[in-house]
């Protein structure tokens, strides 16, 4: 990746162009990068999906948004790693006014992955136990603090001293380290041998074999990261009625995803929900940023300052 020069770019009707003053870093945004993605795109390509910043012009038909509001981005026309990107009014929210620009760049992709994890493909409801394996990431902290507003109990897990004492101070019911020989024997006394309803998975070839030995009856899998293959004993699922389910974002429509950012707002504007920023680069250090997104020991969201 380098850094290059090139024109700017008016909106078009039903567009906005944002002046971007923080982008967020995903780890697909390193599978695009890639080429592992099935996306086809046209070289050169500007990578990101997450950004902040303000609204500098608005296309035709715009009456939503005006030039300077304050907005966070969750898709573009043009890419976030950037100093400005062509967005549809579809993918701009305003930012809550506690949040600072570099939270505003980790909303989009966790918050969003995290509501349709529990929600569209889990179908959580109060009361039952989720366990993300892999909390302390972007995703991982927005699963567990929307777990615990809406009446979950929630098992996180890290593998590093820091990312636990961050899943302690969201909430969890119970925090594990995952690279420790016994944390399964450990969920299964805290359910009483029951086994938890839903697990949220951020790296199922490592750990899917494992997630499905804790497991209760008719529980639910929702695979939200993989980086290769897994084997498995599909024994293990059928014993139990569960499901195991995968999902992208990238599968949901702007319109649905601003849907999904209406019912988070609430709690953005009260303060239940916050994003997590771990680490800030300057946006000229993106393969920097790249590099550290793939690292083990995740906390909180990577952020590219654009100013």
């Amino acid at each position: 990746m380098c850094l290059e020069t090139v024109e700017s770019r008016r909106p078009q009707a039903g567009q906005i162009l944002v002046r971007i003053k923080a982008a967020g870093v995903n780890p697909v945004d390193t599978y695009i990068r890639k080429g592992l993605y099935p996306l086809d795109i046209t070289l050169p390509f500007t990578p990101g999906m997450d950004a902040s910043g303000v609204v500098e012009e608005t296309g035709e038909g715009v009456t939503r948004f005006a030039p300077g509001d304050k907005v966070y981005i969750s898709g573009t026309h043009l890419g976030t790693y950037a100093d400005e990107a062509v967005c549809s009014v579809h993918e701009a929210v305003f930012l809550p006014e506690a949040f600072s620009f570099a939270q505003g760049a980790a909303i989009g992709v966790p918050f969003a992955t995290a509501y349709r994890a529990l929600f569209t493909k889990a179908q959580a409801v109060d009361k039952e136990t989720v366990m993300v394996h892999g909390g302390s990431g972007g995703v991982g902290t927005a699963v567990v603090q929307l777990a615990k507003c809406l009446g979950l109990a929630v098992i996180a897990t890290a593998g590093s001293e820091k990312g636990l004492s961050l899943l302690r101070d969201l909430g969890a019911d119970l925090v594990l380290n995952h690279t420790t020989e016994h944390y399964c024997h450990e969920v299964l006394d805290f359910t009483r041998g029951r086994g938890v309803q839903i697990i949220v998975e951020m790296l199922a070839n490592k750990n899917l074999a494992a997630d499905l030995q804790m497991l209760d009856q008719n529980s639910r899998v929702v695979i939200v990261g993989c980086r290769g293959e897994v084997t498995i004993n599909p024994r293990d699922a059928m014993s139990r009625d569960a499901t195991i389910c995968g999902m992208s974002l990238l599968n949901l429509p702007a319109e649905e995803r601003q849907k999904v950012f209406q019912a988070l707002d609430p709690y953005f504007q009260n303060g239940s929900l916050s994003p997590v920023v771990g680490r800030e680069f300057k946006l000229k250090d993106a393969s920097l940023a790249h590099d550290a997104v793939m690292q083990p020991g995740a906390f909180g969201k990577i952020v590219l300052s654009v100013d």
